[in-house]
């Protein structure tokens, strides 16, 4: 498997794909995510179109277990971010 990319990689990556200066592209991918983060964080979604959807998901008070000392507890309703890889990702990935 291959390492992830890092910031910088993308950053630098995206610059040459909009052939523009490093500081251009970081400042577009910072207002990028703080655009999808302010839009779920406020119970939205956003689809990224040939990527996927990214949406917030209310989860249920439940019961849980600490896998260190077995002790059951009862943990609170919670939100979870979640993510919908789209078809033609999938699709590039698998072909």
């Amino acid at each position: 498997m291959a390492k992830p990319m890092t910031k910088t990689q993308l950053v630098a990556a995206l610059a040459d794909e909009m052939d523009t200066d490093k500081k251009a592209a970081g400042a577009a991918l910072d207002a990028v995510c703080a655009l999808i983060t302010r839009e779920v964080a406020g119970g939205g979604a956003v689809t990224l179109p040939g990527v996927g959807k990214i949406y917030c998901r209310e989860r249920p008070e439940r019961m849980v277990r600490n896998p260190a000392t077995g002790e059951q507890f009862k943990k609170e309703a919670d939100k979870v971010v979640k993510m919908t890889i789209a078809k033609a990702l999938k699709d590039s990935v698998n072909g």
